[in-house]
């Protein structure tokens, strides 16, 4: 249901990550009982970042690789809260440069219970390709993301467990298990910290399928908008096996734009560009 950009990166895209100003203090389960800890900590950041309605914003990906060498490549965000029964947002990723990657579109439809849609179009062949369960756990465009992670990170999709709670730098943090209870995962489990402030996303840890680490992504600074919600400028995913590293830098939200469904199609892909 209700999701935020960085849910979508992580959050969430995936993300992935924003929470209202003022909530009075909230009263969790028990430490005995961390699968009922764990999913209220996530209800209650999913329930911080509702009512947003749509919003844009510019990113930028920068790649790093294993030597150190960088390149950058230009982007666009789209997203849609959607609020209907068992649904999920919807998120639109445009490639604007350079030019061998311009036009290339990202469109997700987020679900519940069930897998989520995802379309891919490339310019060069002209096609808008649909994403298998089982391809979704494979990088985005050459990035650190994977597929699954650039869709919103809707909290049913998982089961939560909650480990702790320690220190994150200057703040304290809920550290939760989360574990996808959805088709063609690239993961056995996801562990996640969230501020016990404001209950934002700082960083996940990434477990591969012999539940090895693979990947950690950390979120930046966050600035609030509308008085209310709250988005990080930067998020930073390193791929412990390769070393390797994509950065999204985020600039110019905006909210409450006047998206409509129809731009969130797989017809509307080819007019991306």
């Amino acid at each position: 249901m209700a999701g935020s950009s960085a849910r979508l990166l992580g959050a969430a895209v995936a993300a992935l990550l924003a929470c209202t100003s003022a909530f009075a203090q909230v009263s969790l389960p028990p430490e005995n009982e961390p699968e009922a800890r764990g999913l209220a900590i996530a209800e209650e950041m999913d329930r911080r970042d509702r009512g947003w309605g749509d919003a844009t914003a510019d990113m930028k990906m920068i790649l790093t690789n294993a030597t150190g060498a960088t390149s950058e490549r230009e982007l666009r965000l789209s997203m849609m809260e959607r609020t209907g029964e068992g649904e999920g947002d919807w998120s639109l990723i445009v490639f604007d440069r350079p030019l061998d990657v311009a036009g290339t579109a990202l469109l997700t439809h987020a679900y519940v219970a069930k897998p989520d849609d995802q379309w891919l179009f490339l310019p060069a062949v002209k096609r808008v390709r649909r994403i298998s369960s089982a391809n979704k756990s494979g990088p985005f465009v050459g990035s650190e993301f994977a597929f699954e992670d650039l869709a919103p990170q809707e909290t049913g999709k998982f089961t939560w467990v909650w480990l702790r709670d320690e220190p994150c730098g200057e703040r304290s943090c809920h550290v939760v298990d989360r574990i996808p209870a959805y088709e063609g995962s690239g993961y056995t489990h996801q562990t996640v910290w969230i501020d016990t402030d404001h209950y934002l996303l700082r960083k996940i840890d990434y477990y591969d399928r012999k539940s090895s680490l693979l990947k950690t992504l950390t979120a930046g600074e966050y600035d609030q908008y509308l008085d209310s919600y709250w988005r990080p400028r930067d998020l930073d995913m390193v791929n412990h096996e390769s070393r390797k590293q994509t950065k999204l830098v985020w600039q110019k939200y905006q909210f409450r734009t006047g998206l409509k469904e129809s731009d969130f199609t797989p017809a509307a892909l080819e007019r991306t560009r």
